[in-house]
């Protein structure tokens, strides 16, 4: 066998070993991580930082010279065993488990590893290599890649290899696998790329939920309202709950009121501020991009007929990414606490067949709504807030009084309500009085 055709094939094999190498070696190295290298004035970590900033171009240059080399010494095996072997299919045949071996050893694997163990020290020799070849082949790389975007289904390879939403996703669940990362900041990487698919109507505070204030009440009252209910920012109607006119702040009611206190006898829209409409099909990343560049906490969401929806906030939408938020004064509760002659305190969310079960009664149900909170609201007409109370009826004539107790989280949403017999609630309120 030819000596001069071995030794070229093992030294393109050596260079295809290390175009392999920095492969991997760059594919693990982040811009961010260069950045460091450059402060930290590791050797080499400017030309390393020149390459992370543009890693697909220089990965271009590696995939192309490991190709290369890989095809120029499979046809120079290949030329050897002909010239050495007689027989051109036993030739051929004998070249190709050759470099099939070479090249999944030499090639596939053993770079590979090398470069995933050392990435800064695979991609920093790299970048000495990479930086002046790229000048040499110029536009040699990026021709090939759009000769490849053409013969290429669909939109193809715009910049060459890249890394898909899947892929980057399945990395991150591999570097919380690996304990890389926590897991609480797995499942946020999860929901920002989840906040992209997000409507609005699916993260905003519905309609029946809201606590609002006609235009007509004054300052005071409007005050008064916020104090109770604990919302810092309510909407102001017009002739309907659908007709949002503004935004009252408690900023600006307490402003006003320490200004001058004849302010309290002011209508409420004199402090309103004007309100942001957006549809309930908007995008929420968008939204929340769009609110930090207007500086704007609160937007009235307007489903397709033109009425309004609900309201979302940036704290609703921010919710989507870190989760809940709560506060200190949020616990676990019960579902009911006896509190003796025949009253209790049970959650909001209870069904109200439950509640029912507590006075005796086999079937207690309503048409219209399924827990204690939504019975309340019912009997109210309205969102009920701290302190609001209402008188329903039992199906045996037994009236029981209903008393919405202090709120609770971000929303200041009802979390208890007070059941009690009206008979027992008469004696606690005349005491009361007295």
């Amino acid at each position: 066998m030819s000596l001069p055709l071995v030794a070229g094939a093992v030294a393109l094999v050596v260079i295809a070993w290390l175009a392999a190498c920095a492969e991997a070696g760059l594919a693990r190295v982040s811009s961010f991580r260069a950045e460091e290298a450059v402060r930290s004035g590791r050797r080499g970590s400017a030309k390393l930082a020149k390459v992370a900033a543009d890693p697909t171009r220089y990965l271009n240059v590696a995939l192309l010279v490991r190709v290369a080399c890989e095809m120029a010494a499979a046809a120079l095996v290949a030329y050897a065993c002909l010239q050495e072997f007689a027989n051109t299919t036993e030739a051929l045949l004998i070249a190709i488990a050759v470099m099939v071996l070479v090249s999944y050893v030499a090639v596939g694997v053993s770079p590979r590893t090398i470069g995933r163990q050392h990435p800064m020290n695979t991609a920093t020799a790299a970048a000495y290599v990479l930086v002046p070849l790229d000048r040499i082949m110029g536009p040699i790389p990026s021709l090939l890649i759009l000769i490849g975007n053409a013969l290429t289904p669909g939109k193809g390879f715009r910049r060459g290899p890249f890394a898909s939403e899947a892929e980057l996703r399945a990395l991150v669940d591999y570097a919380e696998k690996e304990s890389l990362i926590e897991a609480e900041e797995r499942r946020m990487v999860h929901s920002v790329f989840e906040l992209g698919d997000t409507l609005v109507r699916e993260v905003m505070v519905p309609r029946t939920d809201l606590v609002v204030i006609e235009r007509y009440k004054t300052i005071r009252q409007a005050l008064t309202l916020a104090l109770r209910s604990g919302f810092s920012r309510i909407p102001v109607t017009g002739d309907s709950e659908d007709d949002v006119v503004g935004i009252v702040y408690l900023k600006d009611l307490v402003r006003r009121t320490h200004i001058s206190r004849e302010a309290e006898s002011d209508l409420v829209s004199t402090a309103m501020r004007p309100a942001s409409f957006v549809p309930d099909t908007k995008n929420a990343g968008d939204l929340l991009r769009e609110m930090q560049k207007e500086r704007n906490h609160v937007a009235v969401v307007i489903d397709e007929y033109g009425g309004t929806a609900g309201i979302v906030t940036i704290e609703d939408i921010l919710e989507e990414i870190v989760g809940e938020i709560t506060d200190e004064y949020d616990r676990e509760l019960p579902p009911v606490e006896e509190l003796g002659e025949g009253r209790f305190r049970v959650t909001a969310r209870l069904d109200i067949g439950d509640v029912g079960e507590l006075y005796g009664l086999e079937e207690f149900d309503d048409e219209d709504v399924e827990t204690v909170g939504g019975l309340l609201a019912k009997a109210l007409g309205r969102v009920p807030i701290a302190g609001a109370s209402s008188i329903v009826e039992l199906p045996d004539g037994r009236e029981l009084r209903l008393t919405a107790e202090a709120a609770a989280g971000r929303r200041n949403k009802i979390v208890t309500v007070l059941v009690e017999p009206v008979d027992a609630a008469r004696p606690a309120e005349e005491a009361a009085s007295e």
